[in-house]
């Protein structure tokens, strides 16, 4: 019931969005705007605030980008061949089929969940997730869409595309500005930053819910829905099984898992449509993954809260007595360092 309690209004946000495009009370093209905003604007300011805090090892915790950047690969690869294996398909179209079932739109679903549930010590190693798909599963893409184009002018068109992506110069700045240096972020910076990041998850999730569309779901419903199933259930068992192999930390495990279970990630589309391979397939891929991630996440979500805290936090002691607030565990940091954190809710309790 506490599971349901946290996660259900999460997706209410998406229904929410739904109700508002279908029912014509808002036009579906203001998702478009949207989504630009949360992406460009409301996260990287999440990314640059998060990142800016932690130590440089953490950004680099191998078993979370063994476990997840392993399964989104292995993932990949395992449809990737069974569909070239049938010799109806060409490497473009095998190239497309592949990531519909392993990109995952951690960005839009995984973080905006994982950052309301666990607050920002989930946030971290859902930026690692974001950036892994941003920095590897995006260029092995279009290399693959690409393959017969290695001008030096394509490579660095690829590169500067990839350095400037919103999730990996974000991380860039928070890693380099503030958190090598070691200075502290100034105040009036970190909650003009706060500020911003607030605006995530309602404007992400709601986004999902107003761009929703079933069009074209008859026409490869029995493709998209056997991708689906690699997307939502094989791939978050074998992200799993991977963090219990590597001994990955219960919170680092938790983010791998969902960012493995959310859907889709809608760059597929993009990258298909570009190309002309697979459109049709892709967007219902897309929106069977969007519908079904809904009872999906929660499952995964329920199966999964015995393994870490939620970010609320109350302690109690008599006002101003410092001495009785007890350390938060944040366990977002592979060490499960002991540190004081800003997602301890401490209400003083009058003597």
């Amino acid at each position: 019931m506490e599971v349901a309690s946290l996660v259900l209004p999460v997706f209410a946000i998406i229904v929410t969005g739904w109700l508002a495009g279908v029912s014509g009370y808002l036009s579906r093209s203001l998702a478009d705007a949207l989504v630009h905003f949360a992406y460009n604007v409301a996260m990287p300011a999440l990314l640059i605030v998060t990142i800016a805090q932690e130590p440089a090892r953490n950004l680099l915790e191998w078993r979370f980008l063994l476990a997840f950047g392993g399964g989104s690969l292995l993932c990949f690869a395992l449809v990737f061949l069974a569909v070239r294996a049938g010799g109806k398909h060409d490497l473009a179209s095998s190239t497309i089929h592949g990531m519909a079932a392993a990109m995952t739109n951690t960005g839009f679903v995984a973080l905006p969940i994982l950052h309301a549930i666990y607050g920002q010590p989930a946030v971290l190693p859902a930026a690692v997730a974001t950036v892994f798909v941003a920095g590897v599963m995006f260029p092995l893409t279009v290399i693959l869409l690409e393959r017969d184009v290695r001008s030096p002018a394509h490579s660095a068109g690829l590169v500067k595309q990839i350095l400037l992506n919103p999730m990996v110069l974000s991380t860039l700045i928070g890693r380099l500005v503030w958190a090598i240096t070691g200075l502290p972020i100034p105040a009036p910076v970190a909650a003009y930053l706060n500020i911003i990041a607030a605006a995530l998850t309602p404007c992400a999730l709601f986004a999902i819910g107003l761009g929703l569309s079933v069009d074209g779901l008859r026409s490869n419903l029995k493709a998209s829905f056997a991708l689906a199933t690699v997307k939502l259930v094989v791939m978050p068992l074998i992200v799993y099984g991977l963090c219990v192999v590597t001994g990955l930390n219960p919170l680092y495990t938790i983010a791998a898992v969902i960012c493995a279970a959310v859907p889709t990630a809608k760059t597929v589309y993009v990258l298909a449509h570009e190309h002309k391979v697979e459109e049709k397939l892709v967007a219902a891929t897309v929106s069977v993954t969007t519908m079904l991630s809904v009872a999906t996440l929660l499952v995964a979500l329920y199966l999964l809260s015995g393994l870490a805290p939620r970010h609320a936090l109350t302690v109690t002691g008599a006002p101003g007595d410092v001495s009785s607030i007890s350390w938060c565990c944040s366990r977002s940091a592979p060490n499960w360092s002991r540190r004081p954190t800003a997602n301890c809710t401490i209400r003083s309790r009058a003597p």
